[in-house]
């Protein structure tokens, strides 16, 4: 069954139509990529899905009680305000220390609670925006460019727990990213967008569509090999990459 089900999808802002003709569907356990480039529609499509943007046309529909968990492009903190990492998970509602704690530890940063958020580093802060998603045990994580900010260590670390999240909680994912060489091999689909789908598929089959080639060239393909190498042989490095 579709967790979510978007048909025939179009946005627009001031008469500009930024999205149209946009159908697809996240079911459950999938991980669900979004690339396209610069002003192609990516975050309309999340606004849309969230209810923060009225569609111009079509429908989205979510599956009866459907719990989503978000994770920003950035969020900015005032490092001069002092804010433990427990003070800023405990901002998402009534929630105990022990949910708290389960969340940070799926999220691959235990044992933080008492740090301050402005001391953590990029990949740690982000992980933390992650647990704070996960807290309420989501059906569906949405991250925008979550790793935007890392480095390529940091976001191949950050993947690899997402699908680890997704594994372990059985929580699908729909995630917008440009970093193509790091994602593709994350993903059992890959949607690409350009104000409407170009493309859809398996990685492998997106990678060698003349859609995806024309906005991206042909040399991303071969970084889907490059991640694989990594993704095989770096999770020793994992750890090392989000401190």
């Amino acid at each position: 069954m579709s967790l979510i089900s978007v048909k025939n999808l179009a946005v627009a802002y001031g008469g500009h139509t930024v999205l149209r003709d946009v159908s697809f569907e996240l079911s459950a356990g999938e991980i669900v990529t979004i690339v396209g480039p610069n002003g192609s529609g990516k975050t309309s499509l999340f606004r849309a899905i969230i209810g923060a943007t009225e569609p111009a046309g079509g429908e989205i529909s979510r599956k009866s009680g459907l719990k989503i968990g978000y994770v920003p492009q950035r969020l900015h903190i005032d490092p001069t305000l002092p804010m433990t990492v427990d003070r800023f998970m405990r901002l998402a509602g009534k929630v105990s220390s022990s949910q708290c704690e389960e969340a940070l530890t799926i999220a691959g940063v235990p044992n933080i609670q008492n740090r301050q958020m402005a001391q953590l580093s990029g990949g740690q802060f982000q992980r933390v925006l992650l647990a704070r998603a996960l807290i309420n045990k989501p059906d569906v994580l949405l991250l925008d460019e979550a790793t935007q900010g890392l480095d390529q260590p940091g976001s191949a670390a950050f993947y690899q727990q997402i699908e680890s999240v997704c594994r372990d909680t059985e929580c699908s994912v729909l995630m917008i990213s440009h970093e193509l060489h790091v994602v593709m091999s994350a993903s059992d689909r890959v949607i690409c967008l350009n104000g409407h789908v170009c493309c859809e598929g398996t990685p492998a089959v997106v990678a060698s569509a003349p859609e995806y080639r024309a906005l991206f060239g042909t040399g991303t393909g071969g970084a889907l090999a490059l991640y694989k190498h990594d993704h095989d042989h770096d999770h020793s490095h994992a750890h090392e990459a989000a401190e």
